[in-house]
């Protein structure tokens, strides 16, 4: 066995995908599923108004009055491009091929999975990249990412309206919560005629609904003072007060700075109807559409649309492997999503 046989695209795309099944999915990929489609122009159309208009009267023998078809935004962008490679270089290849003469399979197994994790942590940030840019999407309406030199800005034109700072600070255990998503739901119901019925948040939001004067005393009421206000007895009452569905995402990356982020900054709370609201797209990247078919490279494309592209190289020897993709998600539900800012800063 040689390093060429060894890390090849095929290789690590089956690698990563047995690693995948014993990993739950991004929440966002719930929401966004992915789709596929040529070229780099991603259009979507966003709807403006879910309230039905009624059908005007009309005479009997006329033709029909057009209706011009309002209610609707057409939105195009450019999907960005994201590509990163990492390198087997003589160095571990010695490394390997002593372990190989070795004959022992445990040490073999060792250095094997060591180099397919060091490569499918290209794959793992790939996702992370779809992941933030949906949960970016969902809770700002807007996408901003910058580094390497590019930069890539996308607004989705949520309504002004639909994103608001709490009048009293959630932190405060007064703060009229239900009120305020009460108000939320409202909101959204009356501008598109939709329901929303599920929320997201971190857990440090959840802690103020913990603290909180009117729901603390509903539920230590209910149960004679007695017992620990858990995340799930919150989220049953929250579920039988308002039919909402509250989900909890704490999780976290690091960007292109090495710096830890939130995919859900921890003052937010975001409601949203049931249903898929949107998808997260792929383009064909240079390396499937050019390389796929050629003897220079090999090429595997793996979650939809992300292309794993393995080269040989003779002097030195090493073998390079690249993870691109061209993507965005589209929202054409932006309109349906109510965003909270659950701690207002300039309260007096």
């Amino acid at each position: 066995m040689s390093i060429f046989d060894l890390i090849t695209a095929n290789e690590i795309v089956a690698y990563w995908e047995l690693l995948s099944q014993d990993m739950p999915p991004y929440f966002g990929e719930t929401l966004f599923p992915n789709d596929k489609q040529l070229g780099l122009k991603l259009e979507w159309l966003k709807g403006a108004n879910g309230l039905p208009v009624v059908l005007k009267p009309s005479a009997y023998d006329v033709k029909a009055i057009p209706r011009p078809r309002i209610g609707f935004t057409k939105l195009e962008a450019q999907m960005p491009f994201f590509k990163e490679s990492k390198m087997v270089d003589e160095e571990l290849r010695q490394q390997l091929n002593m372990v190989l003469a070795t004959g022992n399979q445990s040490y073999i197994d060792v250095i094997v999975e060591k180099i397919f994790n060091d490569e499918t942590s290209l794959l793992q940030g790939a996702a992370a990249q779809r992941e933030r840019m949906r949960m970016s999407m969902l809770t700002t309406g807007a996408i901003s990412i910058e580094g390497n030199g590019q930069a890539y800005d996308y607004n989705y034109g949520m309504p002004a309206d639909h994103k608001g700072v709490v009048t009293k600070s959630w932190s405060d255990p007064t703060a009229t919560i239900l009120e305020d998503i009460k108000a939320g739901i409202n909101k959204i119901q009356e501008d598109t005629g939709v329901t929303v019925v599920n929320a997201v948040c971190s857990s440090k939001v959840m802690g103020y609904f913990r603290i909180n004067n009117e729901i603390k005393g509903t539920l230590l009421a209910q149960s004679n003072g007695m017992g620990y206000l858990s995340d799930a007895k919150i989220k049953a009452y929250l579920k039988d007060e308002l039919d909402m569905t509250i989900n909890i995402n704490d999780k976290r990356f690091k960007d292109e700075k090495e710096k830890v982020q939130r995919f859900i900054a921890d003052d937010v709370f975001c409601m949203y109807p049931d249903g898929n609201l949107g998808k997260t797209w792929f383009g064909t990247t240079p390396e499937e559409s050019d390389l796929m078919a050629s003897a220079v490279a090999n090429v595997r494309i793996t979650d939809t649309g992300v292309a794993v592209t393995t080269t040989k190289h003779t002097d030195p020897v090493q073998v390079d492997t690249k993870v691109s993709m061209i993507c965005l998600p589209d929202f054409p539900t932006a309109d349906q999503v109510f965003v909270y800012e659950v701690i207002n800063d300039k309260e007096t």
